[in-house]
């Protein structure tokens, strides 16, 4: 066998070995003398217990009694948060980025591009060896993004927990591509984009006729996007310069739609109007260098600038976010590093991400009635130095092991009486 193959078979096999050893129930338990981070309107509490019963937080407070048959956990004054959000990625949609048939998160059609009924989230599977990847690392839910192929309109996406189900929480999203990155798609100018975006909003709403030989939509196209129009749902739009931001938002506000910004680099000089608009922005706290013409203005300061103005801000990665997820709370340490206030950090992995994607009454808080998606943490959570010691999904005990954990225990065993590398020695 190919090495690759044995790789590859190797993995899926761990995969679906954590899926399998998922429990099937959820646990009623109380987790005593945390630092609750709530992420909502109680704030922090020191010294606080959670009461978990059905997979439901049913009580926040100091002193609960544990019912009869409740398991006890205690936490020993350690960080408990809500599980986190891991960014915008392709998880459950990319195995192995470089083998075209484990990929599916974008669509490349020659003869009509413009396909936002494109639904990413019907490839999703999870039985992905991605997903006790993040999980481990404390992350809970994701949005699943459609990726730009052939059309600046990438197609539509959606809230997935990382739980082992298989459907996605909540409204879809739908995603766009502006500026530079998106004009080979667009004509060679970044000007025929708005062109092209104002002719499918007259599709979409009937202002051109379904059998105009221009027309860019197909019937369930239009539908799709007259759901978006209406404000079912967000959509999404990866943007990084100033001038392109001022576009986007004069173009929401005239068409009535509900929009977030991806990346955003040179935001922050737009940072009132933002506000003003209400549109969330899921920001690389990284991107502090010029590295391409949409981002002159980028700086580590982002996101402290935004929140300053009072714009939700959230957090996403540019590069292999799928494979790196774990990596989003390098992203919030970072903002707050450099001047983003530590609350608004957490929030920006928690409740920020799940009240804009329209799941903020299921997940993304520690309050009564959410679902008990909670992370038990061995410091603070925003420190890379620290890990998820238990992670928590609707009231389960995940199992807190991926293929990178029993690929590092396998290779940290002695060779034994066989003289061969520790990965034969079994």
């Amino acid at each position: 066998m190919h090495p690759l193959a044995r790789l590859v078979r190797a993995g899926l096999a761990a995969g679906l070995l954590a899926a399998a050893s998922l429990p099937s129930f959820a646990q009623d338990l109380l987790i005593r003398n945390a630092t609750v981070h709530t992420a909502g309107a109680q704030g922090t509490l020191q010294n606080a217990d959670v009461l978990v019963q059905g997979g439901t937080i049913r009580a926040v407070g100091e002193g609960l009694t544990a019912p009869a048959g409740v398991t006890t956990v205690e936490a020993g004054g350690k960080p408990l948060t809500p599980a986190l959000f891991g960014g915008i990625t392709d998880i459950g949609l990319e195995e192995v980025s470089g083998e075209a048939p484990t990929v599916d998160g974008e669509l490349s059609l020659e003869d009509q591009p413009v396909r936002p009924e494109f639904d990413v989230t019907l490839a999703y599977n999870p039985a992905s060896v991605l997903i006790p990847v993040a999980r481990v690392e404390g992350l809970g839910f994701t949005l699943l993004a459609a990726g730009s192929g052939k059309s600046f309109v990438a197609g539509q996406g959606g809230v997935m927990r990382l739980d082992g189900s298989a459907d996605p929480i909540g409204p879809r999203a739908l995603f766009i591509r502006l500026g530079a990155g998106a004009a080979d798609l667009s004509g060679k100018s970044r000007a025929a984009q708005w062109m092209l975006l104002d002719q499918m909003v007259s599709e979409a709403r009937g202002r051109v006729p379904t059998d105009s030989p221009h027309a860019l939509l197909t019937p369930a196209g239009r539908a799709v996007l007259a759901r978006f129009l209406n404000g079912q749902g967000r959509i999404v739009v990866k943007v990084d310069r100033a001038a392109d931001i001022r576009q986007l938002l004069r173009w929401a506000a005239r068409e009535r739609v509900r929009i977030a910004i991806a990346g955003g680099a040179e935001a922050w000089q737009l940072a009132p109007q933002i506000a003003q608009a209400q549109v969330p922005v899921f920001v690389d706290a990284l991107a502090d260098l010029p590295g391409n013409f949409d981002q002159i203005g980028a700086t580590l300061r982002n996101a402290a600038m935004l929140e300053q103005a009072g714009v939700d801000v959230s957090f996403t990665q540019a590069g292999d976010a799928s494979h790196n997820a774990r990596k989003v709370r390098q992203l919030a340490g970072n903002a707050v590093a450099h001047g983003l206030p530590w609350e608004a950090g957490l929030a920006g992995l928690t409740r920020i991400p799940a009240q804009a994607l329209g799941v903020g009454d299921r997940i993304g808080t520690i309050a009564v009635g959410r679902s008990a998606d909670l992370v038990l943490w061995t410091g603070d959570p925003l420190d890379v130095i620290n890990t998820a010691q238990q992670v928590w999904l609707g009231g389960r005990a995940m199992p807190m092991r991926s293929r990178q954990t029993d690929l590092r225990d396998r290779y940290l065993r002695g060779t034994g009486d066989s003289g061969l590398p520790p990965a034969y020695s079994r």
